[in-house]
């Protein structure tokens, strides 16, 4: 697999570790347009000066109580790196679909309790999941497939994701989304749970994506058999990075579940090895920066 010349590290696209003890909600460095950081499972946080926006947090133990006793208890393997109540505050919240890992009860209600101005949305086929998870319904937006939006000022369109299948529910809407945002001059994309399928490279054609979020933890058939749909692997995830010219990409999704998860050090040393210089896998305690002009 060829990669693109560009090399995104230096001024575009730095990584920086955090020091310990760092607020979840300090101010960005001057020369920093947009942050990341990771929280764990599909979930970040993005920060930019006129926006605080989260996706997919799961920051509670609520699957753990779900199937306490059952075949796949879902403990964590590590503890949430924060409470939603030390976010500080959060614009948007965005879920990709409506599996706990990504839109936890546990930290919908508090941000909701924390954050009155804040504004939630979520694939139109998970509205319903959303308002009963503790989304209010007057600060609740649905997003659909293709239909673009725009909120606080942060460009939003929504595309299809395949959780190993493309899933419509009987309205038409897709049950999987992700979402390509556009902020402060920054495309980023976070496509949720999801495999390569046809017409996705062309989804992402026609934007100038500078990161691509994307899940890593690949599928098989004993995790198939017990209900647990899969993702991209490692090398699905580069490939389609390298096939629709992300300028850096961050795999995600593991280290949360010891069922679905892969080995994050095997992970580094397969990108290491292959010299892909703008592909990361996502670690806990560091800030991925778009640096400004």
């Amino acid at each position: 697999m060829a990669h693109r010349a560009e090399n995104p590290e230096g001024e575009r696209f730095q990584t920086r570790k955090l020091a310990g003890g760092a607020a979840w909600d300090e101010a960005l460095p001057p020369n920093v347009k947009l942050r990341l950081r990771w929280l764990g499972q599909a979930g970040f946080l993005i920060e930019t000066r006129d926006a605080r926006i989260l996706i997919d947090p799961y920051l509670s133990d609520s699957l753990a109580e779900k199937y306490r006793g059952k075949p796949y208890p879902h403990r964590r393997m590590a503890p949430a790196p924060v409470a939603p109540e030390a976010l500080g505050r959060i614009d948007l919240y965005f879920a990709t679909h409506s599996h706990t890992d990504h839109l936890d009860p546990g930290t919908v209600a508090p941000i909701a309790a924390l954050c009155p101005d804040c504004r939630f949305i979520v694939p139109a086929a998970g509205a319903g999941v959303a308002r009963e998870r503790g989304v209010p319904a007057s600060r609740l937006l649905v997003a659909d497939a293709f239909a673009a939006m725009s909120v606080g000022g942060v460009g939003i369109y929504p595309i299809p994701s395949a959780h190993e299948e493309l899933t419509i529910d009987e309205a038409g809407h897709h049950r999987f989304l992700g979402y390509i945002l556009s902020v402060a001059g920054v495309n980023l994309y976070h496509s949720g749970d999801c495999v390569p399928y046809p017409g996705l490279a062309e989804n992402l054609a026609p934007f100038d994506i500078d990161i691509g979020l994307l899940p890593i933890n690949g599928r098989d058939e004993r995790r198939r058999a017990a209900g647990i749909p899969g993702n991209f692997t490692l090398e699905e995830a580069a490939s389609l990075a390298d096939a629709s010219h992300f300028h850096g990409m961050i795999g995600h999704h593991f280290g949360m579940f010891d069922f679905n998860t892969i080995d994050p050090a095997e992970a580094r040393a397969w990108l290491e090895n292959r010299r892909l210089p703008g592909m990361r896998v996502a670690e806990i305690g560091l800030a991925y920066e778009i640096m400004a002009p």
